[in-house]
């Protein structure tokens, strides 16, 4: 079996400290949730985040419709 295999259940949710290009583990897990969808995005697969809101997205997307969001609020 290798890591590409999901034959294992993600076994908890991670904290993390997002910043530019890279993210900081504040405790340990194998996921963080969506900041959108709550969908659970397994550590190794996690492309998307936001440094201002410190959160993460599953897809660019979600990260889109985040921004969107935000945006029209301080509109």
């Amino acid at each position: 079996m290798n890591r590409l295999e999901k034959k294992f259940p993600l076994k908890g949710e991670a904290t993390l400290n997002y910043g530019d290009g890279e993210y900081q583990i504040v405790s340990a897990g194998d996921f963080v949730r969506c900041a959108v969808t709550g969908q659970p995005i397994p550590l190794d697969e996690l492309r998307y985040w936001s440094v201002d809101l410190q959160e993460a997205y599953a897809s660019a997307e979600t990260s889109l419709e985040r921004y969107r969001e935000v945006m029209a609020r301080r509109s």
